[in-house]
């Protein structure tokens, strides 16, 4: 078939290289089966540059049927594309189209098709790419659509499309740790049928991958933090990949352990030792303010000696200089006659001591002989209600704690996937909607685990 004629060097073939100065201007845009024909810089600095397709045959869409030379006629549609320079870039698509010659065909004219530019939109290929990247880089779709001159419903619809493409089936994993997110406020609803008020959980559960070698963190997330909400999740997945997990790690959390338990019964737990610190903390604090309140019958100031030095009280033993520790030690003494403070602070460090041994591989004697000198101080000091019910509570989870001393598994990615949670949501600046919000966490982390 003949050629439709156009102005020199523009119909160019798929595998011609730029030697010229005519496909230059192609070769800069670089839009793959496209050549520009034109470029005019129009009023308002905004530059017009048209462009149309290097095939010169193109197939009816319905019979098949080759077609080329002299179009029927030409259409322009404006197309969204990336943005090239500091000016404001118009892109004109202008379309052929064309009769099909087959007689018995229904589609009678058809516009010619590209695969950088699909039927039915008006944004190219590479540019939907671009904006598919907002997830990974945890950036807000207003700022992204802003960015790229389009709308929030395009960067929004190429999101969702994507994220639909992502595998529900999360990798296997040896090492599973649980732990829990706030995601909103607390919100109340009505229920049509009794018109009670019903009070909704704010809280969200995300389930990662402990294990360093592994790209991605964040398995899943289910709403709640219940035992029913864990075990649900956990149901979903083959028994395969129930069968391959072979330690969870978790918070002190009640509901945690008996989900795991019930749907991991092969699965060895283990406490997070940052959790059992915080404990300690609170522990020696709350001892603190009530021994202000007992002895001056009001909230520690400045000039008490125990609010001075409250910061050093949680601070670890050995970050402490010798001149600061005799300093605050002697200082406690003399502002706390009952010694509850003195003794709240060395159940703390006895404990720390305890899960330091973690990293140290013990032995089970070195485990028993710094459980029973933890277990003997708090005897010592079982008058104080507080140091009573931290004892308790090492000695209920107790051999999560021992497993923990063995294996030195934590939840320490879970935390930090906790923290691209948050920062997810801030970028949104909340989420009303659920689902939204996990598919935005979903699709974060399987973009870094791509990268």
């Amino acid at each position: 078939m003949g050629s439709w004629p156009f102005k020199t060097g523009w119909c160019l073939s798929s595998q011609r290289k730029a030697t010229s100065v005519e496909d230059a201007t192609s070769v800069l845009f670089d839009l793959p089966g496209f050549a520009v024909v034109e470029c005019v810089e129009l009023d308002g600095d905004v530059r017009r540059v048209v462009v149309m397709q290097l095939a010169e045959e193109h197939g009816c869409p319905r019979c098949g049927v080759v077609v080329g030379g002299r179009p029927y006629d030409q259409r322009e549609s404006r197309v969204k594309d990336l943005p090239f320079g500091e000016r404001p870039l118009l892109v004109i698509w202008r379309k052929r189209r064309y009769r099909c010659p087959e007689a018995r065909c229904a589609q009678r004219i058809f516009t010619e098709r590209s695969d950088e530019i699909r039927l039915g939109r008006r944004s190219s290929e590479r540019l939907r790419r671009k904006l598919a990247e907002a997830d990974a880089e945890c950036r807000a779709y207003s700022r992204v659509a802003a960015e790229y001159g389009v709308s929030w419903w395009l960067v929004n619809d190429i999101a969702v499309r994507a994220a639909a493409q992502l595998s529900v089936e999360p990798p296997s994993v040896r090492l599973l740790g649980i732990d829990e997110t706030r995601t909103r406020r607390v919100r109340w609803s009505r229920e049509q049928d009794t018109a009670r008020w019903v009070r909704e959980d704010p809280w969200m559960t995300s389930l990662t991958n402990l294990d360093p070698a592994a790209g991605r963190v964040i398995l899943g997330l289910t709403p709640g933090r219940s035992s029913q909400a864990v075990c649900a999740w956990l149901d979903a997945r083959t028994q395969a990949w129930r069968d391959g997990i072979e330690v969870v790690a978790i918070d002190p959390c009640a509901a945690y352990a008996h989900a795991v338990r019930t749907a991991l019964p092969r699965a060895t737990v283990v406490v997070d030792h940052f959790h059992l610190d915080r404990l300690a903390n609170q522990m020696l604090t709350k001892v603190r303010r009530r021994v202000s309140w007992d002895n001056r019958d009001r909230r520690g100031r400045l000039v008490d000696p125990e609010w001075a030095h409250r910061r050093r009280l949680l601070t670890a033993r050995e970050r402490l200089t010798p001149e600061r520790f005799t300093r605050m030690w002697n200082a406690i003494t003399e502002g706390d006659p009952s010694g509850q403070i003195i003794a709240a602070y060395i159940a703390k460090e006895e404990l720390r001591g305890l899960l330091a041994l973690a990293k140290k591989r013990p032995t089970r004697e070195q485990i028993s002989t710094a459980k029973y000198r933890f277990g003997a101080r708090c005897a010592m000091f079982a008058h104080i209600p507080e140091i009573v019910t931290l004892a308790e509570t090492i000695d209920t989870w107790w051999p999560e704690i021992d497993a923990f001393l063995r294996l030195n598994i934590t939840n320490a990615r879970t935390e930090g996937s906790n923290r691209t949670i948050k920062q997810i949501k801030r970028v949104g600046c909340g989420f009303a909607n659920q689902a939204n919000y996990q598919r935005r966490i979903l699709a974060h982390a399987t973009a870094r685990d791509a990268a």
